[in-house]
């Protein structure tokens, strides 16, 4: 599945680093501490999220994500839009909760473990 197909199927907005949504979503990952995101969340996954501050790019670049989920109507600051922008990385919201989301994702088939 495309990053922009969950955009669609989601309805999720885009916030920046729209030029990634042709990424290929492997995974699916949940987590607010950065430090288990980092050792944990697979290559290529979606990450569910509602940090928003700059920090999270570096996190999404590190582990080559597809893209950040910001839930729960969480705000973003301009800097991290910013960064997301020059990563390319898509930073998308949505006003659902984090919990609610995974089940939607999982229901679509994106699961935590990566997908060759």
């Amino acid at each position: 599945m495309l990053v922009k197909e969950l955009i669609d199927t989601l309805g999720l907005q885009v916030a920046a680093g729209e030029s990634g949504v042709e990424r290929t979503v492997k995974a699916g990952y949940c987590g607010d501490l950065l430090s288990d995101v980092m050792g944990n969340a697979p290559i290529g996954c979606v990450w569910l999220t509602v940090q928003g501050h700059q920090n999270i790019v570096a996190v999404a670049v590190l582990r080559e994500m597809a893209a950040i989920i910001i839930t729960g109507g969480k705000n973003l600051d301009d800097e991290t839009r910013r960064k997301a922008d020059q990563e390319g990385i898509p930073l998308l919201t949505s006003p659902d909760s984090s919990f609610d989301l995974a089940g939607r994702l999982h229901a679509l088939g994106v699961t935590n473990l990566e997908k060759d």
